[in-house]
């Protein structure tokens, strides 16, 4: 297939969204498997699907909502895991990662979705994307279930970049609060600084100078500053935005990963210990797929690089069909909202307001010290 079916799709009003089908650890059966479902959900989506034609038109073939809502981009080489970031920036242009890119770059797709290496992704997104100006760092914010009535919190960084200072924890405040604002219909999020405590006097010095810049942003950013958050709070109803560094972040992310592993294998463990206990599993079968389903991962896979020049969706390397479907409805529903252009807007205005709480400081300061 060549451009036509994109260009139809956009003039039958749908919305683009880019994929790059080679990144996932199951391959692109299971990524044409995920863009299936989300058609058979969705009417008003479509696909730019990237990799070797060769493997895809069959996949693709197989799948009747896929018929006529589908434009292939034939590319030869694939972004491995084990590909160093450096490596791909320089060597990267016939991959299918690069090419789902540029389709978003081109203005072609209101988004793009990959479940390929992390790491090349920021990297090629940064390069073909570029940062929005006036932003030092981009960020990657995930959903985190939580006890808020909208069943989730925002989180970042959690692993774009391992440091922030004051200054990106900032943009990190502004970007959460646009993010959720789109995803979520929250007008004033509330934003919480994660810390060792909830005290003012804890924690190292730049957290403490984000801790002002953020409190001084908030009414003209238009969001609620709760101050100082712990770990406890992620999952909790204090905050919708957890701000931290990616290093930080990613830690927090991975611990949970692996504590809602351990509380499954435990729960099936003790529903399996006797003949009673399978018995009360069989009576609270209701309730227990209710929670699988809430608590289910593949519900909110998907990682938004924020700061760039585009939307960009990370989805996770071993991510199933349901995984895959998520991360494309997160990318869409961002693209629906005009979210790149929204957030760019954002962030402008609240570099200008903050030079402009610089400038008023400096003369008073100049004043006092005379």
């Amino acid at each position: 297939m060549t451009g036509k079916p994109a260009k139809n799709q956009a003039e039958a009003g749908r919305i683009i969204i880019s994929v790059d089908a080679m990144g996932g650890d199951a391959g692109p059966a299971v990524v044409v498997a995920g863009i299936d479902m989300s058609a058979q959900k969705n009417p008003d989506i479509g696909f730019i699907l990237h990799g070797p034609a060769e493997q895809l038109q069959p996949l693709v073939a197989k799948k009747r909502a896929l018929k006529g809502r589908v434009e292939i981009r034939d590319v030869r080489d694939v972004v491995t895991m084990e590909d160093k970031p450096s490596q791909v920036m320089r060597n990267g242009k016939g991959t299918s990662m690069w090419s789902a890119l540029e389709a978003v770059k081109n203005g072609e797709a209101g988004g793009a979705v990959s479940c390929g290496n992390t790491g090349a992704l920021m990297a090629l997104s940064m390069l073909r994307l570029r940062k929005l100006p006036g932003i030092n760092r981009p960020a990657i914010a995930i959903l985190w279930p939580s006890l808020n009535p909208q069943g989730f919190n925002v989180m970042l960084d959690v692993g774009a970049d391992v440091k922030a200072d004051a200054e990106d924890l900032l943009q990190y405040a502004l970007m959460g609060t646009s993010y959720v604002r789109n995803s979520m219909d929250i007008a004033c999020p509330r934003v919480g600084l994660l810390n060792v405590g909830t005290e003012e006097h804890k924690g190292r010095a730049e957290l403490k100078e984000a801790f002002g810049l953020i409190a001084d942003n908030a009414a003209q950013a238009s969001y609620e500053f709760v101050g100082f958050v712990e770990g406890s709070d992620i999952p909790g109803n204090a905050v919708d935005v957890i701000v931290t560094d990616g290093f930080t972040g990613n830690v927090a992310i991975k611990t949970g990963e692996g504590t809602a592993r351990v509380m499954r294998t435990a729960l099936r463990e003790a529903f399996q210990y006797s003949f009673l206990s399978k018995i009360a599993a069989l009576l609270a079968m209701t309730s227990l797929k209710r929670l699988s389903k809430r608590m289910d991962p593949r519900r909110v896979n998907g990682g938004v690089f924020l700061g760039l020049n585009g939307t960009v969706v990370k989805s996770h390397g071993g991510a199933d069909a349901t995984g895959v479907s998520a991360a494309v409805k997160l990318a869409f529903r961002l693209a629906q909202h005009g979210f790149a252009e929204k957030l760019a807007a954002r962030v402008a205005s609240a570099g200008a307001h903050t030079q402009d709480n610089t400038a008023s400081r400096t003369p008073r300061a100049a004043t006092e010290k005379d």
